[in-house]
């Protein structure tokens, strides 16, 4: 069992070597990823030109386990909507906060939005920074 869900942008701040990336790296090799927040990262990445095969072994390299969406998932995601459209917060950050619930672990990631609609959401959320 996990003991975070990390967001994208968490995952972004790790390997990109940005302020915050250091938290993340203290949690890795107990945290989980969706898998709607890894194609997010695998699509920042692949926008910016890098090669799907460097992506792929970048990620694969991170001790991180990675979770499929299912239907109860996504019936959470889709509920988070009401509570989070005022913060601005995208499919992927609902489905991250509700396998952050779903697991009953906290959710890091780098949007201060997600502090707004943590109790509503009842997730705790870390912003790491």
């Amino acid at each position: 069992m996990s003991k975070v869900v990390l967001d994208a942008s968490a995952v972004l701040a790790l390997l990109k070597g940005e302020r915050g990336g250091a938290k993340v790296a203290g949690v890795l090799t107990d945290a989980a990823i969706g898998a709607f927040n890894l194609a997010e990262v695998v699509s920042h990445f692949v926008r910016l030109g890098a090669p799907i095969e460097e992506v792929r072994e970048m990620l694969g390299a991170l001790p991180m386990r990675v979770v499929a969406a299912d239907e109860a998932l996504a019936w959470e995601a889709g509920a988070l909507r009401a509570l989070t459209a005022e913060a601005g917060l995208s499919l992927g950050d609902r489905f991250c906060l509700a396998l952050a619930k779903r697991e009953g672990v906290p959710a890091y990631t780098a949007d201060q939005a997600w502090k707004k609609v943590a109790d509503a959401a009842k997730v705790k959320v870390t912003v790491i920074r």
